[in-house]
């Protein structure tokens, strides 16, 4: 495993995908489905390579309980920005996308990942979520 794989979001094959798939008029729907086909592609690359997440000491704010924070995703925030970063789009261009893709997200209440905003609850203390954390020891561990 190379040094800081780990904590890699954004592996080689999955620029290619990015480069070669997008479209500067792609509507909110398909900027959607690019990142569900490179968030699926980082699931199966950290699959394949047994790449864990790196856990944290951080404690969970509604049972004090210690936590580990889940492997990142690709959100389309990450998706816009990997335009510029890749030199796949200029930035005043990925600007303005980010700034749409702001206001999109509150005028129709959907999550960082263009889905339906589910409240998942503590498993220790029902109503208290928080995206991306479970407990350390819990079932998703494994």
């Amino acid at each position: 495993m190379a040094s800081g794989d780990r904590q890699r979001t954004w592996f080689p094959e999955m620029v290619e995908v990015l480069r070669a798939d997008w479209r500067p008029e792609m509507s909110w729907a398909e900027i959607i489905a690019l990142r569900d086909k490179l968030d699926s592609m980082l699931k199966a690359i950290r699959k394949s390579r047994n790449l864990q997440p790196v856990t944290t000491s951080t404690l969970c704010p509604c049972c004090n309980e210690p936590m580990v924070q889940g492997a990142g995703e690709v959100s389309v925030r990450a998706t816009i920005l990997a335009l510029n970063r890749f030199g796949t789009a200029p930035a005043n261009e990925v600007k303005f996308l980010e700034k749409a893709w702001t206001k999109h997200r509150r005028e129709t209440g959907i999550d960082l990942n263009g889905k339906p905003r589910i409240a998942e609850p503590c498993t220790r203390r029902p109503g208290a979520a928080r995206d991306g954390w479970r407990p350390l020891g819990s079932d998703a561990d494994s």
